[in-house]
């Protein structure tokens, strides 16, 4: 049996794979055991260093909750701004007008090879130099803008990408039917590129949650990864442990990102497959391959049954 992208292996391709398997495996756990020896001998696997996050409950409330609390709302509003704007400088690159495809190339192509830490940091030079924002809001306020600036370029790819994605004669239909460019972007494209578009928008999105993080190592942005260094230095330099624990809610936080995103995928499949009407089975798929056979409308689950029979 072949495959479009391989052929499937045979017995020493399958004995070899077997034992690539195994000697991986064995090297994962000689790491993990050098690891874990490591941490014992540096007492860094003491029960006093984990009790905190398991006993104490302020440990959450005054360190990791806040902290939560910031990173969910610096990225919220990070996501709510840069999703309708790269979808604008998306759409933008797409104009017939030669000056609307340059401007919005300009500013996509220019924030996007800009690294987001120095977006950060310019604004927030920028904000305390030219307005009178707090310096209490202001990392807030410059860890926005820089993610915003930089994933609203990369959101404006994404969406430019899903656009060209679709087939030309969707244009074209709309086209015949007498529908001007803005409704055929509005009313054919972006509904069908959705679901094209939307495993690069979660991607993107994790790493959204993620670069909040830079906020809080260089412009002391109160977020959860911020907040490692005073809980450790308050409960008895439980760094390792206090790491451990902000990496676990990390991975969680995105782990939920990544599950509705799929969920939400799996439903516009299915409604864009109610929307279409009659499918084709694999059954009468088959069928249709067998030289010298006929399968009729009503066989295939669509139109009118045959009335020769």
């Amino acid at each position: 049996m072949t495959s479009v992208l391989y052929d499937a292996p045979g017995p020493r391709a399958k004995r070899r794979n077997v034992l690539f398997t195994v000697v991986f495996l064995v090297a994962l756990a000689a790491v993990v055991w050098w690891v874990v020896l490591s941490l014992m001998d540096k007492n860094q696997l003491e029960w006093i260093k984990w009790k905190p996050f398991f006993t104490d409950s302020r440990a959450w409330s005054t360190y990791l909750v806040p902290g939560l609390r910031n990173t969910l709302k610096a990225a919220a509003l990070a996501m709510v701004i840069a999703l309708p704007l790269g979808a604008f400088f998306g759409i933008a690159r797409l104009s017939d007008h030669w000056w609307v495809r340059g401007a919005a190339g300009t500013v996509v192509e220019f924030f996007r090879a800009i690294p987001v830490l120095i977006l950060m940091l310019f604004a927030n030079a920028a904000y305390a130099q030219y307005t009178d924002i707090s310096p209490d809001s202001r990392p807030l306020y410059a860890v926005v803008t820089g993610l915003v600036l930089y994933n609203a370029s990369v959101l404006a790819e994404i969406v430019r990408a899903g656009i060209l994605s679709l087939p030309t004669g969707q244009t074209d239909a709309a086209k015949a039917i007498g529908m001007r460019k803005g409704q055929t972007m509005r009313s054919v494209l972006l509904p069908q590129s959705i679901t094209a578009m939307l495993p690069a928008i979660v991607s993107q999105m994790v790493v959204i949650v993620k670069d909040t993080a830079l906020g809080g190592a260089l412009l002391g942005f109160s977020e959860l990864l911020a907040s490692v260094r005073p809980m450790s230095a308050n409960y008895g330099a439980n760094t390792i442990a206090s790491f451990t624990i902000v990496a676990v809610v990390f991975v969680l936080l995105n782990f939920a990102l990544t599950t509705f995103a799929s969920w939400l995928e799996r439903r516009l499949r299915r409604g864009g497959k109610k929307r279409t009407g009659a499918v084709v089975g694999v059954d009468a798929v088959d069928e249709l391959s067998r030289p010298g056979e006929h399968v009729t409308p009503g066989e295939l689950g669509g139109g009118r049954p045959d009335q020769s029979k």
